[in-house]
Order: structure tokens, then C-alpha cells, then sequence
């Protein structure tokens, strides 16, 4: 009896010290917040219509034609991004990716696809992948931006285009045909017909399901010579094959030159364009490339690198939603890009579920990023730059937008203007220009509306920089009525909670915590500033604002 009594004793020792160690320790209060590419917050921007870094307008390769409203270049270039970071904006609105329109050199003139007059102010119109447009800056102003960046905490994700050339001018000649298709053009009625085609007429196609060799074309080995850096980009060329082994196919041409801008400028991520348009397993040779290309720049720049985290590759695939899980549906197949190669997909519901009520949204996403989306996640939008159909379209629902984006689970992404309620209908714009005018820097500085929204994303922002657990933490509702939930995230060692209530009457208020915060602590509103202490598992505080957002102070 008494060895039974001692067996059962010990086991029970040995149990509680096991729940002991195993039980997270809470995380210092003073410790650093990881960053945690699932719960980023990052801002998109378009590069020509940010902001102007230069004292006066350029005009570049004689681009001098009139073009229509908004299909021009309007001035925006890198300089001005980094303007932008060196006064503190991006900080202030809790941002820590920045996410540019692609910088590489684009066709010289410029073209009407039935919009008007229109040159590539946007990006996605290549002619030269190892260049950067002059419109846009120099590689010194990327290292520069870079830079200046990662001293803040904000990561620079580009934008990478393997699909297509741009358009075919008289001065910009129609690359070689086992470079390119020029036909026929895309009916989306099944995979192929969605893959080997192209998206508009002239707009010539990359065959990037081609394996076989290919030499470079004339004008652009002529364009090196001309600038000096033929050899240097041959030499270049030469190593590359040589260690990946690749034909020399038209995607790896473009897949090594894309990736050059990790090795050189230790860029975090990419944004993939028509991603859906292209065989997946380009994607997924893609990202193996970019891997090795970021691998390379940690070790030749110990000193610049800023935590362990993978390079990060988000897919745009148009129409996806988070609803499918890993699926994207084709007419005649499914194919999962998550395991081709990306990280995380732009969703293309986040605009139509924002109309739904915040516990739907919320708990919806919370469960499919923790169990189908698991290790993955979604980039969730209102408003983007080729998307006619946002939320809030007039800007009649600025703070809502906010509320719903900024604490919605997986990526928010700011959409440049978002958070300063800039317009999305421009008069004398034909397609969509109107979703891509100049930021306005004005309404900012000068209009009070504007200000009292801005004021409120960059307080939703700086809460959801400040904790991972808004947008990758697991969502838990606590009352219907308050609306109040939980988020709780952890990774290693650390551990983030918080507890948000939202329409909740102006003034004094009461709110269940949960078990989130223990009894005697100090929480901190970090939307009013204000502080309490939770007593029998609930806060009452005394805020102007309907909404609290509270943290272990």
C-alpha cells in the first residue's frame, strides 16, 4: 500500500512539473516585438504617384507626349518614399512593409489600349528587368531606400513581373519569338487557355513554359554595349547558369534578373504579378532562386540583416479568395499555389466580406488561417489599383474601412490613400486611372475630416505593428453585447495577447476580459492612452472613443 501511495505520488510530482516547464512564461514587458510576416501591416503604394522626391518635374527618354488623364508620369519616384520614412509617416501609421509598384525600366513610348494615351507610369510594362526606370530613380536611390527602411523596422517588398513584356512600339521593338507569343489572347475557359495566351492584345507573352535555350535579344544586348555593362551583365549571366544548371530559357533569364535585386539590395520580399497566367511550377523554381538570393545577401551583409525571417512571396492571383482555402479553381483544374512556391495570396473577398459584421469577418478568417491556412496567410485589401469594384468606393466609410482592415486576421494591406479617404472617382479618367491618382498630401496637411481619419488608422496601425496577435493570432469573441474579443498569438518564447472592444458606448464603460489579462493588472487603452486595473476578470474605463484596444501595460 505505501509503495502505492509513493508511485502515485511521484507521478503526480513528475506530472505538475511537467505542466510547469511547459506552461509559457509571460513575456517580459519590455521585450522586443518579433516581427512576424503574418500579422505585418503593409503599405502598397504606386511609385509614380506617392511622391515627388526632386525640387522640380523630370521628363525622361523623351517621353514627351500628351498623354490622357492619369496615364502619365506624374513625378512619384523613390526619393519621395524615402522622404516619406525619413519624416516619420509610415512609423506613425504603424507600417512595417512597404510594398512598391515594379521600378524596372519600362517601353520608352507610350500606347492607347482604348483608355488613351498611356505610358508604363505603373510598372508592369518591361523593356529592360536589369534596369530601373529613370521616372522611378536610380539603384542607389533602392539602396538608399533600403536602407532607410530597414533602420525603421520596415521591410521593402518589390513587385516582380514574369508574364509579359510591355507593349510593342515603334521604338520598342516586339522581343524574339521563342521569347515571346503575341496571340492568341486569353478567353479563361480552361488553364491553358488562361496560361498560354496573352492578357491584352499587344502585350506580348512570355512562353515561360518554354524549356529551350534562347539567346538574348539584339536590341537588348545593343542597349548594354551602348551603356557600358555588357560584359558585366554577360559575366553575370554566365555564373548563374552555371550554378543553377537551368536552360537558358526565357523564365530564368527573367527569374535570375528579378532575384539579382535580393543579392544586391537585400529587398524582403516579392509581390508576384499575374501569377495565374503562368505554369505554377515557374513560381515555385521562382521562389527557390529567391531563397538562395537572400541567403547570399544575409552572408555577404551580416551586419545589415535584421532577424531570421525567410524571404517572403505573396501571389497575386486575380479572383482568389480566402473561401477556397489552398485552392485556386480553373475552369478544368485546381492548382495550389501555396505549395508553388508563395507564402501568402492577395484575397480578392476581403472588399465583399468588409460588408459583413466584424465577429463574421473576424472568426471566419481566424479559422481558416489556423486550420486549412495554416503556416500560410492572406493579404486583405479595400481599395488596390486595378480593382474597379472597393469597398467604400465614394469614401464615405473611412473609419469603418480602418476598423475592419487593420484588425481583420492575415496581412492588411494599405492601399496608398486609404487611410487619407483619397478619391477613387476622378473626373475625365477612363478605366482605371481613377483608382490611381496622386496621393493627396493637401487634404492631409489642411482638411480636418481627413485628419480625424487619418488619426484613427494610424492609431488601429500602430496597435496592430505593436502586436502580432491582430493579424496572426487566434480570434476568440468574449461578448456579443459589448462587441468584445480576444487575440492571442505565440511563437518560441513570446507571447502577445489582447483584448479589443468595438461600438461600445462613448464614455464610461464596462468590459469582460477573460482570462486574458489576471486580476490587480494595469491594462492600457492604447486608442485613448488611458489605464485601468481589471477587477473579477473586467475593466471599466472612461473614454471620449467607442472603441478600446488593451494591452498589458
Amino acid at each position: 500500500m505505501k509503495n502505492r501511495i509513493l508511485l502515485t505520488t511521484l507521478f503526480l510530482t513528475l506530472l505538475c512539473s511537467s505542466c510547469s516547464t511547459n506552461k509559457m512564461k509571460e513575456t517580459p514587458k519590455n521585450a522586443k516585438t518579433p516581427f512576424v510576416w503574418e500579422g505585418a501591416n503593409l503599405y502598397f503604394l504606386m511609385t509614380d504617384r506617392f511622391k515627388d522626391g526632386n525640387e522640380t518635374k523630370q521628363t525622361y527618354l523623351n517621353r514627351t507626349k500628351t498623354p490622357a488623364k492619369l496615364r502619365g508620369f506624374e513625378g512619384g519616384n523613390i526619393k519621395g518614399i524615402i522622404s516619406k520614412i525619413d519624416d516619420g509617416y509610415f512609423e506613425k501609421l504603424g507600417v512595417n512593409v512597404i510594398w512598391l509598384t515594379p521600378i524596372v525600366e519600362q517601353i520608352h513610348d507610350g500606347v492607347d489600349e482604348g483608355t488613351g494615351l498611356t505610358y508604363g507610369f505603373h510598372g508592369y510594362w518591361t523593356k529592360d528587368w536589369t534596369a530601373l526606370d529613370p521616372n522611378f530613380g536610380t539603384k542607389e536611390d533602392l539602396a538608399n531606400l533600403v536602407t532607410k527602411a530597414h533602420a525603421k523596422g520596415i521591410r521593402i517588398m518589390l513587385d516582380g513581373v514574369i508574364n509579359h513584356t510591355g507593349p510593342v512600339t515603334d521604338i520598342d521593338p516586339v522581343w524574339p519569338n521563342d521569347w515571346v507569343r503575341t496571340g492568341p489572347q486569353c478567353d479563361y475557359k480552361n488553364y491553358e487557355n488562361t496560361t498560354a495566351c496573352t492578357l491584352v492584345k499587344n502585350l506580348p507573352d512570355i512562353i515561360t513554359e518554354s524549356n529551350e535555350n534562347v539567346a538574348l535579344p539584339t536590341f537588348l544586348t545593343e542597349k548594354w554595349k551602348k551603356e557600358g555593362r555588357y560584359d558585366k551583365e554577360m559575366a553575370s549571366l554566365e555564373e548563374f547558369f552555371k550554378r543553377t544548371g537551368y536552360p537558358r530559357a526565357p523564365k530564368y533569364y527573367i527569374i535570375k534578373w528579378l532575384t539579382d535585386y535580393i543579392v544586391e539590395f537585400g529587398i524582403d520580399g516579392y509581390r508576384a504579378d499575374t501569377v495565374k497566367h503562368i505554369d505554377e511550377d515557374v513560381w515555385g523554381d521562382f521562389k527557390t532562386q529567391c531563397d538562395s538570393a537572400f541567403a547570399t545577401w544575409k552572408k555577404n551583409n551580416p551586419s545589415k540583416v535584421l532577424d531570421d525571417n525567410p524571404f517572403y512571396t505573396i501571389a497575386e492571383v486575380y479572383n482568389y479568395g480566402i473561401s477556397t482555402g489552398q485552392d485556386f479553381n480553373f475552369p478544368d483544374k485546381k492548382v495550389n499555389y501555396f505549395e508553388n512556391g508563395f507564402n501568402n495570396m492577395i484575397n480578392f473577398e476581403f472588399k465583399w466580406d468588409a460588408q459583413k459584421d466584424y465577429e463574421t469577418i473576424f472568426s471566419n478568417y481566424s479559422k481558416k488561417l489556423h486550420n486549412e491556412l495554416k503556416g500560410f496567410s492572406v493579404l486583405n485589401y479595400i481599395s488596390s489599383h486595378d480593382d474597379g469594384s472597393p469597398f467604400d468606393g465614394k469614401r464615405k466609410k473611412g473609419i469603418e474601412a480602418g476598423t475592419k482592415l487593420l484588425l481583420a486576421p492575415g496581412i492588411s494591406q494599405i492601399y496608398y490613400g486609404d487611410e487619407s479617404d483619397r478619391s477613387l472617382v476622378i473626373d475625365g479618367t477612363n478605366g482605371d486611372a481613377t483608382l490611381r491618382s496622386n496621393m493627396n498630401w493637401e487634404d492631409i496637411k489642411s482638411n480636418p475630416k481627413t485628419q480625424e481619419t487619418l488619426l484613427h488608422w494610424q492609431k488601429l496601425g500602430q496597435f496592430r505593428h505593436n502586436h502580432p496577435a491582430i493579424g496572426a493570432g487566434i480570434h476568440k469573441e468574449i461578448s456579443a453585447v459589448p462587441y468584445v474579443f480576444s487575440r492571442k498569438f505565440a511563437k518560441n518564447n513570446y507571447r502577445d495577447e489582447v483584448v479589443i472592444g468595438l461600438d461600445l458606448p462613448k464614455g464610461k464603460k464596462e468590459i469582460n476580459v477573460g482570462t486574458i489579462f489576471a486580476n490587480g493588472s494595469q491594462v492600457k487603452d492604447a486608442y485613448s492612452g488611458k489605464t485601468a486595473i481589471v477587477e473579477n476578470d473586467k475593466v471599466i474605463i472612461d473614454t471620449n472613443y467607442s472603441i478600446l484596444l488593451l494591452e498589458r501595460n
